[in-house]
């Protein structure tokens, strides 16, 4: 397809992809960009990791809170899965089976990151949402359908979060549990909209299960 998002670059960092064994697809938030999100991936970046990060035009993969219904924020929704599924691909075509690709987002991008996952199911080497949830005004776990097959799903995110309802992160987790994921969901006191230790700590050791 062609969308906004469609020609952006595509950030690369961490071991090529041809001489990988694992990838890590990195998704920015709202009004970052893909080498913010690759600084990010530094924290858990090592020897056989690739990391690749899409781009958003303009910063932003979509205009409205991911609580509006999905047609207001067409064509960005759209053209930014589609950015995500270019590198997934991307990954594939270099040898990296998709057991061993990591798809992660924080905010706008954890949001993009559980909608593309949870659309196109099968066995990931994970998904990790942090401070994010699926996309819509309202979510029918009845339209979800397919086999993750026991793909490990972790969803961080505050009880306070300004953008995240707690209750949306609950939904999101039930729709992957039924999707047969294997889902760790975190819900922290008191921690506004970011990213913590105790997250990374578990990507890092996600991380370690897909290069070794």
């Amino acid at each position: 397809m062609t969308g906004p998002h469609q020609g952006q670059q595509l950030v690369t960092a961490g071991t090529a992809p041809s001489q990988a064994s694992a990838a890590a697809v990195l998704v920015h938030g709202r009004g970052a960009t893909a080498r913010s999100i690759v600084q990010m991936g530094a924290e858990f970046q090592q020897d056989g990791l690739a990391l690749l990060a899409p781009q958003a035009a303009r910063n932003t993969w979509y205009p409205n809170s991911f609580l509006s219904p999905v047609e207001q924020n067409e064509p960005g929704r759209t053209s930014g899965l589609q950015a995500i599924e270019d590198a997934v691909t991307e990954a594939e075509e270099a040898g990296i089976p998709t057991e061993h690709v990591l798809v992660l987002g924080f905010s706008q991008g954890a949001c993009l990151a559980s909608e593309f996952v949870a659309r196109n199911p099968q066995r990931y080497g994970g998904l990790v949402a942090l401070s994010g949830g699926l996309i819509g005004e309202s979510i029918d776990e009845r339209e979800y359908e397919g086999d993750l097959e026991e793909t490990p799903v972790f969803l961080g995110c505050s009880n306070v979060d300004p953008h995240i309802p707690e209750e949306r992160v609950h939904v999101t987790a039930s729709v992957f549990e039924q999707l047969n994921g294997d889902v760790e969901e975190r819900i922290y006191e008191g921690m506004g909209h970011g990213v913590n230790e105790d997250e990374l700590t578990y990507v890092s050791s996600l991380v370690d299960t897909l290069v070794s």
